[in-house]
């Protein structure tokens, strides 16, 4: 049975592959983006033109320019309608962006959580609440010395304000879950790259300096560690995630798999036929020398099974980028 979905963010490199797929099988999707300018809105307007222009015959995607700061836009919504679900993909990004932006990262990703959490809680008192989706990050999982990294892992040290609203979040996400009996999974991203990728992620800024130059920051030589997990097999296993109602849970949402930032790097300049202008950099306080996720609880509760190696992804970004970008 096709569901009535939010999803926040809707414009952005993850919510519009996310908004595709929901409505690709059917589902009402209402979108909810500010398009903010922490990167060209164009870019979102374009991400949203492609969700449309994929839409079955029939299909329902609705968007609704808005911030989610908006207390009185999101009570509106939900008065309009009931959701099914929501899929919390909005907020601000970036870890070391965040560092002497704590104010603003509270403001927006914890106060615009506040207010999706008691829309969806006041929705439940006359009838069935949202199952709430919330994209969270491996970034919460601080310098663990534990690798792989583990759900049950405490959480309690994040190295930037970002990591720390996000975790926020997730704590909010357990009171209303207590309190209101509201399903709430947070899902912890990893390193997620595709095609949509913002301007200021890895594999973008990578082929943009072996296709034009731009000189980029290399972190400790390379010799850093990421688990590069592909935009589809995240969606998988969002999509998953609003199907089932787990009461309270934390999700890993990674490839298993750490991969050495040089040997990202040499992957790229071999598809796009060049050499990366790098410049080497000590890595920054708020980094950790490796994420690496333990997926066995996705597995068993999402059915998740990332299925795209990093050399595959990567030509995927390799074809798009020469599409949008040019040679």
């Amino acid at each position: 049975m096709a569901k009535t979905i939010l999803v926040t963010g809707a414009a952005g490199f993850i919510g519009s592959h996310v908004s595709q797929a929901l409505t690709g099988r059917g589902d009402r999707v209402v979108g909810l983006d500010n398009l903010d300018p922490y990167y060209d809105p164009a870019i979102k307007r374009r991400n949203l033109a492609e969700v449309r222009a994929a839409l079955p015959t029939g299909a329902s995607f609705t968007v609704v320019q808005g911030d989610i700061r908006n207390r009185e836009l999101v009570e509106a919504l939900f008065a309009r309608q009931r959701f099914d679900a929501i899929v919390h993909l909005a907020g601000l990004a970036s870890v070391r962006y965040s560092i002497g932006r704590a104010a603003r990262y509270n403001d927006v990703n914890v106060g615009g959580s506040i207010h999706l959490l008691d829309a969806a809680i006041k929705q439940g008192e006359t009838g069935k609440s949202p199952n709430f989706i919330f994209a969270s990050t491996s970034s919460v999982y601080g310098d663990t010395e534990r690798i792989p990294f583990l759900e049950n892992d405490p959480c309690d040290r994040p190295l930037a304000p970002y990591p720390a609203s996000k975790r926020a979040v997730e704590l909010l996400g357990y009171a209303s879950h207590n309190a209101h009996g509201l399903d709430f999974t947070a899902l912890r991203f990893f390193t997620v790259y595709g095609p949509r990728n913002r301007p200021d992620m890895m594999a973008h800024m990578l082929l943009d300096s072996v296709t034009k130059g731009r000189e980029l920051e290399l972190f400790a030589g390379g010799q850093l560690k990421r688990d590069w997990t592909y935009v589809d097999d995240i969606v998988q296993g969002v999509v998953a995630a609003v199907d089932r109602r787990l009461g309270y849970q934390t999700i890993n949402l990674g490839r298993g798999e750490p991969v050495l930032l040089a040997d990202f790097v040499e992957i790229a300049e071999k598809l796009a036929g060049g050499r990366a202008s790098v410049r080497n950099t000590a890595r920054p306080a708020a980094d950790v020398e490796a994420t690496f996720a333990n997926i066995d609880r996705a597995r068993e509760l999402l059915g998740y099974a990332p299925s795209t190696s990093v050399a595959e992804g990567m030509g995927r970004v390799w074809e798009w980028y020469r599409g949008v970008y040019g040679p």
